[in-house]
């Protein structure tokens, strides 16, 4: 029983004296364990007296309980201190000043999305969506585009194997709008377009709008002041507009639009190539073949027509130079905007 005592005062040092889980485990094998030293004791009551035996073991088992609540107690102080030390290293000091998280802006191409839709609405079109897989026919034969038309071509046009196409413009939209819509009708379709192209005012996938116009009494000068007024409220000046003559299968007479330079006032630079001028969109009046394959009669109904890619007037609008920059997501740029 001496040897028992002196066990617990070793056990006791040596339990207070872990400095983690793992080596106070080690203690309880040590004295708790099938072959610890306590349990070993326990083995030893068949050596005395019988009635000495009832004594001895209470007393065993008394020294196991101790040890065992020796060994909780220092568990408990271990995870105690344990989470006191994560709670101080994952501290936050209240008083300091927060971390702002830095703001987002608007897109410029989609900048230029709103200020259209804006303008547009103010005068009373309608905005329609279309299918971004069209159609050949709606895509091209529609619109009075023949078959050997370099448009057509599967260096410019992405075809998939049944026929169909990715549009390579918006106006299909406006055959969808004039097979729906009975005239007099007015429309806007904006939207993604794709095309086989890429280089500093090209890509593959881009953005354009298409606007018409249908009714019995529409004629050029109609389109003109239309044009005239969409584009000084969007560039918001008052630079001077002229129109080319042109060619586009669906319109006739066709026109490319030019406005005065707006980084030079139209003495000469860079970006104007030194001319005065800017090309910013094509227009004309809707070709007759259009309007009758779409059950609209021609000799009664005229309609005017003109579509403009909006990345370009985005980058007229904030004087950007290469188209790609809109869509390399370089945040250096962006945040001008």
């Amino acid at each position: 029983m001496q040897a028992l005592d002196e066990i617990l005062r070793h056990a006791e040092t040596a339990i207070q004296s872990a400095t983690d889980l793992k080596s106070l485990d080690n203690y309880r094998v040590q004295y708790l364990g099938k072959k610890g030293q306590l349990t070993e004791y326990l083995k030893t009551l068949g050596q005395l007296p019988p009635e000495e035996r009832p004594a001895a073991g209470q007393k065993i088992n008394a020294a196991k309980e101790a040890v065992q609540a020796l060994i909780d107690k220092r568990i408990a102080d271990l995870q105690k201190a344990q989470v006191e030390q994560q709670l101080a290293s994952e501290a936050i000091d209240v008083t300091l000043p927060g971390r702002s998280a830095g703001l987002g802006s608007i897109h410029p191409v989609t900048k230029t999305f709103d200020d259209l839709r804006r303008i547009f609405s103010q005068m009373g079109f309608v905005f329609m969506e279309g299918p971004e897989i069209e159609e050949d026919y709606y895509n091209f034969t529609a619109l009075n585009v023949p078959p050997l038309h370099p448009a057509r071509a599967m260096q410019d046009t992405f075809y998939f194997s049944d026929g169909l196409v990715l549009r390579s413009q918006m106006s299909p939209v406006q055959i969808h709008a004039m097979k729906k819509m009975a005239p007099p009708l007015r429309m806007v379709a904006m939207g993604r377009v794709y095309r086989r192209d890429f280089d500093l005012t090209h890509t593959p996938m881009f953005h354009q709008m298409e606007c018409l116009m249908v009714d019995e009494h529409i004629t050029f000068a109609d389109l003109k002041g239309l044009l005239n007024q969409f584009l000084h409220e969007f560039f918001s000046t008052d630079a001077p507009i002229r129109f080319r003559p042109s060619y586009f299968p669906f319109t006739e007479p066709s026109a490319e639009v030019d406005i005065g330079c707006l980084n030079c006032g139209g003495k000469g630079c860079r970006i104007c190539k030194n001319s005065g001028w800017l090309e910013v969109l094509g227009c004309g009046m809707v070709h007759p073949n259009v309007l009758n394959g779409v059950s609209i009669d021609s000799e009664k109904y005229r309609g005017f027509a003109f579509g403009v890619g909006l990345d370009r007037l985005t980058l007229l609008k904030y004087g950007m130079t290469d188209l790609r920059s809109l869509f390399e997501n370089d945040l250096r740029l962006l945040k001008q905007f």
